[in-house]
């Protein structure tokens, strides 16, 4: 029975292509990569533009043909008082924001919509209604359905469009129709009803203000002259001559000793902050804050002596008796500075507090002269604050009463303003009829057709290429695997455009569920058109020996040579899931070493699909399965091919346990008895990820190659499979990478049929030397 297929070890970290273009080295970011992945699906990216541009082209082709008037207005700054100074509209052009965007949105507001309704009679237009433009019905009016005039006006807005000019006050008013004629009729009948509107709202805005106003005033001026008879009256009662401080003698000795009083407080308070001050202070410290002629001195012969000191301690020594007498005298003189300080300190202690005293007796004088003068104050004020209020308000409704008239007079000479249909918006450039139509533009759509499919196609390019995850670079195979890469071999088909074989197919199909059963509904086909498109890649170094082919092939025999210091005598070649060509990699490796010459086997090591003999055009009946079940003797198992110097030993009939027999002592026996009959022995083993005959026979031979197919094989199956034969302690010898097309789809990065037949000459020589090793 099979094995189920085993699962990666460990998952593979998600691969960036970007970021390994970005590499160092090698894999240096260059721009010719994104361009090799453009130009290998540079047909999709044609099909996608093709695709949008067909698309544009009929969307032109549909669209019926619509036409745009434009009308340009100058929009000023309306005032809400027209007779302002400049100054004052600096003020609201500044700080009106709001004004402007007001006056967009009325222009595209139902109202008007329905003002151009009724005042261009749209109802009765056969282009702009034509639904009601057949029946008798009739002309709408103000008071008409709200429902009819407010469709009809949603069809105005449908086509308006109010596009404002930065930094300026000229607004765009449009209006787009299949018609021309209808296009330039809105466009003029939008600006004329906007303009009407505000006049006839501004005109009877002034009307009603200049009706209040007058009701204000009347009022105003009857309450000033009740409150000017009150005023009258309470004088004459308080007998209330005048209240100017200048002219009233109370007022003025109030303020005199107000400021006398002021005087005294800072006075007394800079006396007691001295008595406090020399209260504190006693000793050397009282000597700071006193200005004494007598302690200044005493202060500067110690400050003398000190230095004296100083001086002769750099010659003398503290117990010289110079020395110890000056310093005697220091500390006389700094007690005698103590005692004339303490002196001082007491006299000024004494003066200080006199003073102090004399302040605070003269504060307490003012104190009781200012709350007489207070007194009679309050009796002059108590009765002027009744005649103050009395004038104030007077005042204040005599100014009320000059805004309301000067209020008045400006809003008489708006309304006059009015009559004269005078307005704040101005006709700059009435709309034209337009001599050709808006939309659909030709020009716009190729371009968007070609741009948009143009970015389309890349966009769908990247995503295609980002999203595939499998292994189509040898750098990719190098830095995800850390395997040397030991050849890299071009695909020979048809879709490689390799241009080697003509219409040929690789041969690379493999039946374990990975494109097994395609391959044979391809054959299957191709039988059922009378002929066979597929040319096996099999045994072309024999039959074709200067192909670029065979030249990979003859790399893969020069790497493996000289990869080990050992010699290497039997090497398996397995993959990591089916139709990756490690069957055609076995037989044509086998080929290039048996060319050197040496006596090669190649050995048949799938037990579950073998086809090694259908490469070789021999019979499956008699193989390695009789020598490991049936006791057969070796010699009989093992056939000679039309290769020189090459044998091959089939697989024999399909056993039921595969693995054991791989891993049976009787496959040693096998083994050993080939290593001392040939150079080299060569398995084709099963893949690596469905079974674990690759593993037990990397045990068996001096080491493994790991054939993996570009383009074919997932990164996560490649790396399980590598990590899945070290595991089991399986020399790896390196990987080789079939069906290489490169970013581009060619194979001209690396090989090209002249570089092939010139170096064929040169190659076997190498390989010869490699042997000879």
């Amino acid at each position: 029975m099979t094995e189920p297929r085993a699962q990666p070890q460990r998952d593979t970290p998600p691969w960036d292509p970007f970021a390994e273009l970005a590499r160092e080295g090698e894999s240096e970011f260059h721009l010719a990569d994104y361009l090799r992945i453009l130009t290998s699906r540079w047909l999709l990216i044609a099909s996608v533009v093709a695709l949008a541009t067909t698309f544009a082209l009929v969307q032109y082709a549909l669209t019926p043909k619509e036409y745009r008037a434009t009308a340009l207005i100058q929009v000023e700054r309306r005032m809400s008082v027209p007779l302002r100074g400049i100054d004052d509209s600096i003020l609201e052009m500044w700080w009106g924001m709001d004004f402007y965007p007001t006056q967009y949105r009325l222009m595209r507001s139902r109202g008007l919509a329905e003002r151009v309704v009724l005042d261009l009679r749209l109802d009765q237009d056969p282009e702009f209604a034509p639904e009601r433009a057949g029946t008798m019905s009739e002309p709408l009016t103000s008071s008409a359905d709200s429902a009819v005039l407010g469709g009809l006006a949603q069809r105005v807005l449908g086509g308006l469009e109010i596009n404002p000019l930065r930094e300026t006050q000229l607004v765009e008013v449009s209006y787009r129709s299949q018609s021309p004629a209808l296009a330039a009729r809105v466009a003029n009948g939008v600006v004329d009803a906007y303009i009407d509107w505000g006049i006839e709202t501004r005109t009877s805005v002034a009307g009603k203000a200049s009706t209040f106003y007058g009701q204000q005033i009347e009022t105003l001026k009857e309450e000033i002259g009740d409150k000017e008879a009150q005023l009258q009256a309470y004088g004459r009662r308080a007998d209330i001559v005048s209240l100017d401080p200048a002219s009233n003698p109370v007022l003025k000795r109030l303020e005199a000793l107000n400021q006398d009083y002021i005087r005294a407080i800072s006075e007394r308070i800079s006396r007691e902050v001295r008595t406090r001050e020399l209260a504190s202070v006693s000793g050397e410290r009282g000597a700071d804050v006193l200005d004494n002629p007598l302690v200044a001195k005493q202060r500067a012969d110690i400050l003398e002596m000190e230095r004296d000191y100083a001086s002769k301690l750099n010659l003398y020594k503290p117990e010289w008796p110079a020395m110890v007498e000056l310093k005697a005298r220091i500390e006389q003189a700094r007690r005698n500075l103590v005692t004339v300080a303490d002196q001082a300190l007491a006299r000024e202690r004494q003066v200080a507090r006199a003073d102090y005293q004399s302040a605070l007796r003269q504060e307490e004088s003012l104190t009781a002269e200012l709350e007489q003068a207070k007194g009679e104050s309050r009796t002059l004020s108590s009765a002027a604050v009744e005649y103050t209020n009395l004038q104030i308000e007077i005042q204040t409704k005599r100014q009320l009463l000059d805004e309301l008239l000067r209020k008045q007079s400006e809003t008489d000479v708006t309304s006059r303003l009015q009559a004269t249909r005078e307005s704040n918006v101005r006709v700059v450039d009435k709309a034209l009829l337009p001599g050709g139509p808006f939309r659909p533009s030709l020009r716009r759509s190729l371009t968007l057709g070609l741009g948009g499919g143009a970015a389309a196609g890349v966009a769908l390019v990247f995503l295609l290429f980002y999203m595939d995850r499998t292994l189509k670079t040898t750098d990719e195979l190098e830095q995800l695997l850390r395997l040397p890469v030991l050849a890299t071999v071009p695909d020979v088909s048809e879709r490689g455009r390799g241009g080697l074989l003509g219409r040929s197919g690789y041969g690379y199909g493999y039946g374990y569920g990975y494109g097994y059963g395609a391959r044979q509904r391809a054959k299957k086909a191709e039988s059922a058109a009378g002929e066979s498109t597929e040319v096996q890649i099999e045994l072309l170094p024999h039959t074709r020996p200067r192909l670029a082919v065979a030249e990979a092939y003859r790399s893969l025999r020069t790497a493996l040579l000289l990869s080990s210091a050992e010699q290497l005598r039997s090497i398996a070649i397995t993959s990591a899931v089916p139709g990756e060509g490690k069957t055609s990699t076995a037989a044509n490796l086998a080929v290039v070493l048996a060319q050197l010459p040496r006596r090669v086997l190649l050995v048949d090591g799938d037990l579950r699909r073998p086809r090694v003999h259908e490469v070789f055009g021999g019979s499956n009946r008699v193989g390695l399965v009789h020598f490991l079940t049936q006791g057969t003797a070796p010699e009989k198992v093992v056939f000679e091919t039309r290769v020189p110097n090459l044998w091959i030993a089939p697989s024999g009939p399909l056993p039921p346990n595969p693995s054991e027999l791989i891993a049976s002592d009787r496959m040693r026996e096998f083994l050993d008895w080939a290593r001392g009959q040939f150079d080299l022995v060569i398995f084709d083993s099963a893949p690596a990820l469905a079974v674990t005959d690759a593993i037990l026979l990397g045990k068996l031979t001096d080491g493994v190659v790991l054939c993996l197919r570009a383009g074919y094989v997932q990164r996560r199956d490649a790396q399980g499979c590598r990590d899945r034969l070290e595991q089991a302690g399986v020399r790896l010898l390196g990987a080789v990478l079939n069906c290489y097309r490169g970013l581009d789809g060619s194979y001209r990065s690396r090989y090209s049929r002249d570089y092939a037949e010139e170096a064929y000459g040169v190659a076997e020589a190498t390989s010869g030397r490699a042997a000879a090793l």
